[in-house]
C-alpha cells in the first residue's frame, strides 16, 4: 500500500484536515503568542499582537485571490449560515430581488433565509435530480444579484468555474475557498465559513465589492452591515481570536506552498486518483454526474448496500476518518481539502483495490 506521514487520513467534510505545521503553531500560541508572556486566547483583540494578526490574516487573503483595492475583506462569525442572510440584506435593494442557484442543501437554506427578508427565488435547481449535478445558470436576469454555492458538500458537485451572468454574483465558498484561482470581478460579494478549506470553525471570511455595497436603502442591524464591520476593521465586536489566528497560519502555509494555483494542481490530481478508482472499480459508483463532480467532495455509493458497512470497517483498519457519507444519501464521501495529500488519497484507492479482490 502507498504510505503517508499521516497515521490518520482525514476524509472529514468538516472541520477540516489541517496543515501539521498549522497545529503545531496554533498550539504553541495557545500557551504562549510570539513570547509575548500571555495566550492567544488571553490577550486583548486590540492588543498590538493580535492587530498584527488580524492585519496579516486580511492581506494574505488579497495576496492569494489577488484582490482590487476595492474590494474589502472581513473576518466575521456566525458562519455561513448567517452569511445567507447577511448577503441577502447587504446586496438586496428594497425595491430589488436576489436569484438563486438551488444545488443543493446550503443553496436551499440560504434562499430560505433571503425570502424572510425580501424577494428572493430560484433561478435553477437540480432538486428533482437528488442535487446530482450543477444546473445550466441562465446567462441573464431581472434580479439584483445572483447567489451560488460553488461546491456542494453533501452531494459532491461543484462548478467548474466562474459562472458568466449578467449580474454580480454573491457566492458561498465555504467548501472551496482558496482551492483554485478565481475571477473576482465577477462576485459583488464571497463568504465562506473557515471550517472547510481554511481553518477552525468559528470565523468566517468575507470578501465584497465596496462599489456595490451599501445602495440597498435598508436600515441594517447593526451586526449585519458590512460596510460598519469594514469601518471598524473586522473589530465590531470581539473576534473570535483563535480561528482567524489558525486561518492566518493556514494561509501562510498556502503561501509558502505556492498559492492557489499550486492548490489547483494538486486537488486536481488527488479528484483523478479517487474518481478514476470509483469509475474503474465495479464495487463503487460515483453519486454526482461526471460533468459536475466536485474536486474537493468526492461521493460515492457501494454497488451492493450490504457491502457499505464492510467497506467502512475496511477504512477504519486503514486508518481512514471521515469516508461515511452525508444522512441524506448514504453511501461514502471523501472530502479533499487543500491540506489533504495525495497519499491519503492514494491509501484509500489502495483499500478500495482491495476491497475489490476480497468482495469482487
Amino acid at each position: 500500500m502507498s504510505t503517508t506521514t499521516h497515521t490518520i487520513h482525514n476524509f472529514s467534510a468538516g472541520p477540516c484536515i489541517l496543515p501539521p505545521s498549522v497545529l503545531e503553531q496554533a498550539s504553541a500560541a495557545v500557551r504562549e503568542l510570539d513570547g509575548n508572556g500571555l495566550s492567544l486566547i488571553e490577550i486583548s483583540h486590540r492588543s498590538k499582537p493580535f492587530v498584527a494578526v488580524m492585519e496579516e490574516a486580511r492581506d494574505l487573503v488579497r495576496s492569494e485571490l489577488n484582490l482590487p483595492d476595492h474590494y474589502e475583506v472581513l473576518f466575521l462569525q456566525g458562519g455561513a449560515s448567517l452569511g445567507f442572510l447577511t448577503t441577502a440584506m447587504n446586496f438586496t435593494p428594497t425595491d430589488g430581488s436576489m436569484d438563486y442557484a438551488v444545488t443543493g442543501t446550503w443553496a436551499k437554506k440560504a434562499l430560505k433565509e433571503a425570502r424572510k427578508m425580501g424577494a428572493a427565488q430560484a433561478i435553477t435547481s437540480s432538486e428533482d435530480s437528488g442535487f446530482n449535478h450543477i444546473p445550466e445558470l441562465p446567462g441573464t436576469s431581472s434580479a439584483s444579484a445572483v447567489h451560488i454555492t460553488t461546491n456542494n458538500t453533501i452531494y459532491g458537485t461543484q462548478y467548474a468555474g466562474d459562472p458568466v451572468v449578467d449580474k454580480p454574483i454573491v457566492a458561498d465558498m465555504s467548501s472551496d475557498i482558496f482551492s483554485r484561482p478565481i475571477d473576482i470581478e465577477r462576485y459583488a460579494c464571497i463568504y465562506a465559513g473557515a471550517q472547510k478549506n481554511m481553518g477552525p470553525a468559528g470565523t468566517v471570511l468575507y470578501i465584497y465589492d465596496k462599489r456595490q455595497a451599501g445602495k440597498t436603502g435598508r436600515d441594517l442591524p447593526s451586526y449585519l452591515d458590512l460596510e460598519l464591520h469594514a469601518d471598524k476593521d473586522s473589530m465590531f465586536n470581539t473576534p473570535p481570536v483563535f480561528a482567524i489566528y489558525t486561518s492566518m497560519l493556514t494561509l501562510r502555509w498556502l503561501k509558502g506552498e505556492g498559492g492557489v494555483r499550486e492548490m489547483q494542481q494538486r486537488n486536481a490530481a488527488k479528484a483523478a486518483c479517487i474518481y478514476g478508482e470509483i469509475d474503474r472499480n465495479p464495487l463503487f459508483n460515483g453519486y454526482a454526474a461526471s460533468g459536475s463532480r466536485s474536486v474537493m467532495n468526492a461521493t460515492f455509493t457501494a454497488a451492493d448496500d450490504a457491502l457499505t458497512p464492510l467497506f467502512l470497517d475496511a477504512c477504519n483498519a486503514a486508518g481512514i476518518n471521515g469516508i461515511k457519507g452525508h444522512r441524506s444519501i448514504g453511501g461514502f464521501r471523501a472530502s479533499m481539502y487543500n491540506a489533504l495529500p495525495l497519499s491519503s488519497v492514494e491509501v484509500l484507492t489502495d483499500v478500495m483495490k482491495e476491497f475489490e479482490r476480497t468482495h469482487g
